[in-house]
């Protein structure tokens, strides 16, 4: 009798639930079984009638989203044309992953289990709503085969400069194949002695096919530091110029095909730079295959201990709380390094993860350009070096007036939508770098002749951070835009968009009640959002003399019918 076959499908926004399918697929080889595990786009939907066993693990994105390498999927699993039954010799079990703070946690997972059922599916487990169920994964792994070989090139095969291209077929940039657009400028917009440093980028997307309206964002594809690179490859003892091909492992059991990501052939320089993510904290998972390496008794026992139940709070510690890097526990472990065998690098170290950042500017206003506001993320832990946002600090690093440099990047649809007709008014609430989109919106409905227009906007300081200052001024002058600004420390008491929400309750109210207005956040996700709501359920019940229930309502109505809409990050 033939071992059994398990199917792992995935969806994973920021690679936690890849991490976790893969991790569950090596503990199904362990105990024999044949096992596939894909990205749930990268699978034929068809085929799920004759699967007999699937596990699905997937998070959930946005205002409930699914994440972008499962949409098609979800597209397709709920078809109202698919018949009642059609999955009842399916076996299977979901896992969600989340975060339970969020409105919204594991929405895709109780959907998917839901419309699972609906089709005749027998789920074997309750839909599991936390974190991997420790039972399921095993803290100890054994040594398995790797998931790729790699085929070092000799100096005497033809060299070829490694390049990033679109393919001439490909008509819209994607994940798998960026637009490689050229940066024009990048400013810092903060007054040079500010905290903060926040930059204005412009990219150039001529040719691309790339479209884009207000909401909409741009996912961008970050590289490593050069100097991070340098040492990684001195760890691991690898020469950054040596040249390589990928394949699958001839035995390995997991199907994974070779990343599209990656040029063949490939250096090691770009590999490590463009692809690996050696700024990334580890997960558990990282330390249980790095200690299947481990001959240096000490490394190997403080290794088992971070990849044991018991050792969570130490690992926890040690590596989550002050943000240690991949790279900084290599450097940590240096025998174990040095016994790494470069074949498992794809296994050991997660692939780089595309970030996304609102458009700030409208295609009507600035042709073939891509404009992005962005804030260098920088802080300090318990350890000596600042730690620093891997994207935001690569795009800094950038100087377009030393040379050409071009960002690798595609677009998407965001979750903000504007109304389409021109005596709807928008009101739009964007402290910091969260009105970017409401750049976007103001240029595109400028150009449309829409002058019903409110921005609230907020920061520290009218001299240091009031991003976008002229151009609002502008807008003004032409009847464009009506303006309230928040500066929080030019003054004594500190002030907040939402203390300007209050302010104007009766504008709004007006607008709201009698003119259909829609209501727009975006912005850091911390208190601002739940207090500039707090703040127009207040305005709602002093002018429009509703009660504070009739108030909340009157909000969730709002979001109901697309008026009241937010993007916000953490």
């Amino acid at each position: 009798m033939s071992n059994p076959a398990l199917l792992i499908l995935y969806g994973s926004q920021t690679g936690t639930a890849q991490d976790t399918a893969q991790r569950l697929a090596r503990q199904a080889q362990r105990r024999r079984l044949r096992v596939r595990v894909m990205p749930l786009d990268d699978y034929n939907v068809a085929d799920l009638i004759s699967e007999s066993l699937v596990v699905f693990v997937c998070s959930t994105t946005g205002q409930g989203d699914p994440p972008d390498n499962m949409k098609n999927f979800w597209r397709f699993l709920f078809k109202k044309s698919l018949p009642v039954g059609s999955l009842s010799r399916l076996d299977c079990a979901i896992l969600g992953l989340g975060d339970s703070s969020y409105p919204k946690f594991n929405f895709v997972a109780k959907k998917l289990h839901k419309r699972l059922l609906q089709l005749g599916a027998c789920v074997l487990l309750p839909v599991g709503l936390t974190r991997v169920n420790m039972k399921m994964v095993e803290s100890l792994l054994l040594v398995l085969p790797p998931t790729y070989t790699f085929h070092f090139l000799d100096d005497m095969q033809e060299k070829e400069e490694v390049r990033l291209r679109i393919p001439m077929d490909q008509t819209v940039p994607s994940q798998s194949h960026p637009f490689p657009a050229r940066m024009v400028f990048n400013r810092r917009v903060t007054e040079p002695l500010h905290f903060q440093d926040v930059r204005h980028i412009e990219l150039d997307v001529t040719g691309s096919n790339i479209e884009f309206a207000a909401g909409d964002v741009v996912m961008m594809r970050p590289c490593n530091a050069p100097e991070d690179v340098q040492q990684f490859c001195q760890l691991l003892r690898l020469d950054p110029e040596t040249r390589f091909t990928l394949s699958p492992t001839d035995n390995t059991a997991v199907y994974l095909s070779v990343p599209a990501w990656l040029p063949q052939p490939c250096t090691v320089r770009h590999l490590v730079e463009s692809y690996l993510d050696i700024a990334a904290v580890p997960r558990r998972s990282f330390f249980e295959l790095l200690s299947t390496f481990a001959t240096n008794e000490l490394e190997r026992e403080k290794l088992a201990e971070f990849s044991s139940a018991a050792g969570q709070d130490e690992l926890h510690s040690y590596c989550n709380r002050p943000r240690r890097t991949v790279l900084e526990v290599l450097a940590d472990f240096p025998h174990t390094t040095a016994e790494l065998k470069v074949d498992y690098l794809l296994d050991l170290f997660p692939e780089i993860q595309p970030r996304s950042f609102s458009i700030a500017s409208s295609l009507r206003a600035h042709p073939n350009r891509i404009q992005v506001l962005v804030a260098v993320v920088r802080y300090k832990t318990k350890l000596y070096k600042p730690r620093k946002g891997l994207c935001s600090s690569w795009l800094a690093s950038l100087d377009p007036a030393q040379g050409d440099v071009y960002v690798p990047l595609w677009v998407k649809k965001g979750s903000l939508k504007f109304p389409s007709e021109k005596e709807t008014p928008v009101i739009m609430v964007g402290p910091g770098t969260g009105v970017a989109p409401f750049r976007s919106a103001l240029q595109e409905r400028t150009t449309e002749g829409k002058t019903a227009n409110v921005l609230f906007f907020g920061c520290r300081s009218e001299s240091k951070d009031f991003y976008f200052r002229s151009e609002w001024e502008e807008m003004m002058e032409a009847g464009f835009l009506t303006l309230f600004t928040a500066f929080s420390r030019d003054q004594e008491a500190k002030v907040y968009v939402q203390h300007r929400v209050r302010e104007n309750g009766e504008l709004l109210w007006d607008l709201i009640a009698n003119k259909n207005a829609c209501f727009y956040i975006a912005g850091n996700a911390k208190q601002m959002p739940a207090s500039v709501c707090d703040a127009l359920k207040e305005a709602f019940q002093q002018v429009g003399g509703v009660s504070a229930e009739e108030a909340e309502q009157m909000l969730a109505t709002m979001e109901k019918t697309g008026r009241f809409q937010s993007e916000t990050w953490s």
